[in-house]
């Protein structure tokens, strides 16, 4: 059975649905006609089409979205951890991400109308699941276009070396992330990403052959570290900030030609990244040793870091560009679904796009200049929400889409253990975050 094959009954909210082999009949919440509707309707008199991304573009947006902030943190979380911690957690995290990614697209193609999370929320739940989940995604997306900005003003202040305020370059990146946001559809964005995926991985080369050059770690490295439990969790969660591109992944399904391929771009994505994870944070806190930099591209000298920080310019701004689309994207809908003004090539609907943006790279810059300690930043945000979207909901997902089958056989029965499992590792990480994040902040502020 592919992800794509689901049976639909009309004009009812019962639906038979499948996982694997498995079917399952489930109750859902009652939509408005608007509601029901697939995000785009029907394109064929639009002036402006937004479903008409291939698999691989959808898979490049991915990549973009997920290998930036993130690589940049994992050879830290090995010098905190160790070698055989972080490795193993590498692996199964990034293992765990790709099977929740599957799940997300079971309930998408089981749900056409899912456009982004208060809509699972919306099904699910009713109108206060809508809000909840629409509340917690905007959060989520916020913060993390707001690290982007903090890492726009990082790689400045390295490439000038402290020419001007801190300040002043965050206003720099806020104004070209905004004006990169500024196209409608994820289809243009597509290009970007690919030229953000160049972009990383050039940095990432340059950093190893300057960290294996220098060897600033003097081979020094350990396989176990004893670390305070606030330490080592707050480790933790930047492998799992690292994976945590699921919250757009209903946006990009919406707008690809064909949503049953959207498998091909979930394993060209985990493919990339949990290879890219492992390559380099074992290499670079090989040379780097325990003093390894966080962000990882300062690891080295010279000129090395300049180098390798305007090598990843591209990366940085397009990963952010591609997090506010998706939380423009989510206003942009929730105010304009069913209206057919999202599909005009108007002045009036470009501006109502440009407005929605502003506002929120605007929210962006303020929690960039708010918090501006970046492990703690990425700590805090991966705890409080990525773990959620990108394991613990996933869970909920498929509990939900298999109601009434969870014993209907061993498969299934393994299958609902999982995911129950999978939803308590969301909450657990959820439950502690804001002891090791929050006390973290508070310690840097106050040094």
């Amino acid at each position: 059975m592919t992800i794509g094959e689901t049976k639909k009954e009309p004009d009812v909210t019962r639906r038979d649905k499948t996982s694997g082999d498995e079917e399952s009949s489930f109750e859902a919440k009652s939509l408005t006609s608007k509601e029901s509707d697939e995000p785009f309707g029907d394109e064929s008199e639009s002036e402006i089409k937004y479903k008409i991304m291939t698999w691989w573009q959808a898979g490049m947006i991915m990549i973009a979205e997920t290998i930036s902030l993130g690589i940049l943190s994992l050879p830290s979380v090995l010098a905190e951890i160790g070698m055989v911690g972080g490795v193993i957690l590498i692996l199964g995290l990034g293992a765990l991400a790709t099977y929740t990614g599957y799940v997300i697209g079971q309930f998408k193609m089981a749900y056409p109308q899912v456009h982004n999370m208060a809509d699972a929320g919306m099904i699910m739940l009713g109108p206060m699941g809508r809000e909840i989940f629409g509340i917690a995604q905007m959060l989520f997306i916020v913060f993390i276009m707001g690290s982007h900005i903090l890492t726009f003003s990082i790689m400045m202040n390295t490439l000038t070396s402290h020419a001007t305020c801190t300040i002043a370059f965050g206003v720099a990146g806020l104004v070209v992330s905004l004006l990169c946001s500024l196209p409608r559809t994820l289809h243009k964005v597509s290009y970007m990403a690919v030229a953000s995926f160049v972009s990383i991985i050039a940095a990432v080369l340059i950093t190893m052959i300057g960290v294996g050059v220098e060897r600033p770690g003097r081979n020094i490295i350990q396989a176990t570290v004893n670390k305070s439990f606030p330490k080592a969790f707050l480790a933790t969660t930047h492998i799992v900030f690292a994976y945590a591109g699921h919250v757009g992944f209903f946006t990009f399904i919406s707008e690809m030609q064909q949503p049953k391929e959207y498998t091909k771009a979930l394993y060209l994505l985990q493919g990339a990244n949990v290879s890219m994870y492992l390559m380099v944070a074992v290499v670079i806190y090989r040379y780097a040793g325990a003093d390894v930099s966080s962000p990882a591209l300062g690891s080295t000298s010279g000129i090395v870091p300049k180098l390798a920080y305007g090598v990843a310019m591209p990366s940085i701004v397009i990963a952010g560009v591609i997090n506010g689309h998706v939380a423009a994207k989510y206003c942009y809908v929730r105010l304009f679904r069913g209206t057919g003004k999202m599909g005009q090539r108007t002045w009036g609907s470009f501006a109502r796009w440009a407005v929605i943006v502003s506002l929120l790279w605007s929210m962006a810059w303020v929690i960039a200049e708010a918090i501006p300690v970046f492990n703690d930043l990425l700590g805090l945000i991966s705890a409080l929400f990525a773990s959620w979207f990108t394991y613990g909901l996933s869970g909920v997902f498929w509990l939900f889409l298999n109601y009434g089958r969870y014993g209907d056989s061993r498969r299934t029965l393994a299958l609902t253990a999982l995911n129950f499992l999978v939803f308590l590792l969301g909450l657990f990480i959820v439950s502690l975050a804001p002891f090791p994040g929050e006390r973290g902040c508070v310690e840097e502020q106050g040094d």
